[in-house]
């Protein structure tokens, strides 16, 4: 998921550079929503990690 988050600030970068001000823009906030919902799926993943615990076999 943080693959696409790189790709789309690549492609803002290049559109940025090349003057394409809209393109940049939306690319930029994809990318952060794309992130921002990583960070949350992996917080969450690690509170259902802790509140399971181990298991003893």
């Amino acid at each position: 998921m943080l693959s696409w988050v790189v790709t789309f600030l690549v492609i803002a970068l290049i559109a940025g550079i090349l003057g394409f001000g809209g393109i940049a823009g939306a690319s930029v906030e994809i990318a952060k929503a794309i992130f921002f919902i990583a960070v949350i799926l992996f917080l969450v993943s690690a509170v259902v990690g802790l509140v399971r615990g181990r298991t003893r076999v």
